[in-house]
């Protein structure tokens, strides 16, 4: 059973996103992603015009004539949702803490998905695999993943995305769509994402706040690691201090945005802001364009 105020936020959440989804993002999603697959249909003789790669030579040779594969566009797809529930994804300094983001994120994503006729699962991660939730279709599954990333206490506060990223090639073994979404607030996973990459079409959606760049001049102030409890006091009254703090942020942004490319893979940053959709909807657009 559902507590109350769950079913609310739930169904509020719904609302918005059906929003979203019918008058901006649904067209965005699919010209991103419907119809990218292809799979193997049939083989038969080769007829004028058709592409020479496509010739399987070994049926050609047992039938003594000229066979070709042909391929048909996937009507199906299957989307992952992998989600990072660490303890750094409790903090926001705006108007909404980046898990929640992180919802709104995914059921912008689960409903595109479903008016696609997509399947779409889940993944909640820390340094363990917290949850997964097999890929379906329909609006009630969309409903059980968002009840579920408001829901789940995590096992854990730490992050470890290599592991959730090893996860998934194991148990996701047909080409999908892979949204990573987190803070990426992590190291070690370099190869993992490589790898990941090469199997999926894989989107990084990193979630971010203007506190975790820029100090603000306050004095004295106590900065609690969110997922180690490690506690350091700053002087953010001091410009020099602001100024380390916020090149020491932008080296990490630019490290963790390097990675990315160098992996292949797409990249949007989004901050715990009023507006997530717009940098969502500007990232597919260009996405689009380069295809």
């Amino acid at each position: 059973m559902i507590p109350k105020e769950l079913f609310k936020k739930i169904r509020r959440l719904e609302i918005r996103t059906k929003g979203v989804v019918d008058n901006v993002f649904g067209g965005e999603y699919h010209s991103a992603f419907k119809g990218r697959g292809i799979e193997f249909a049939e083989v038969r003789p080769y007829q004028v015009g058709d592409d020479i790669r496509n010739i399987d030579w070994n049926v050609s040779a047992r039938m003594d004539d000229t066979y070709v594969k042909v391929y048909e566009e996937e009507r199906e797809q299957t989307v992952m949702l992998m989600v990072d529930i660490s303890g750094s994804e409790d903090f926001g300094s705006q108007e909404k803490l980046k898990r929640d983001v992180a919802a709104e994120v995914c059921a912008v994503m689960a409903f595109s998905a479903v008016q696609n006729n997509d399947k779409v699962g889940l993944l909640l991660f820390t340094d363990q695999v917290e949850k997964f939730v097999p890929p379906k279709k329909g609006r009630r599954h969309v409903l059980r993943l968002i009840r579920d990333l408001y829901a789940k206490e995590p096992a854990s506060r730490d992050t470890d995305i290599g592991e959730a990223l090893r996860y998934v090639t194991h148990i996701v073994r047909r080409r999908s769509i892979l949204i990573v979404i987190s803070d990426f607030l992590d190291q070690g996973y370099d190869s993992m994402l490589r790898a990941v990459a090469r199997r999926h079409d894989t989107v990084a959606v990193e979630l971010a706040d203007p506190r975790e760049t820029e100090l603000p001049d306050v004095g004295l102030v106590d900065l609690t690691d969110a997922e180690t409890g490690e506690t350091v006091t700053v002087d953010a009254g001091s410009e020099k201090a602001r100024q380390a703090f916020q090149e020491a942020a932008e080296t990490r942004r630019r490290q963790t945005a390097d990675l990315f490319r160098r992996a292949g893979i797409g990249h949007v940053r989004i901050d715990t802001g009023p507006d997530f959709i717009e940098p969502l909807v500007a990232f597919f657009r260009r996405r689009n364009e380069r295809a």
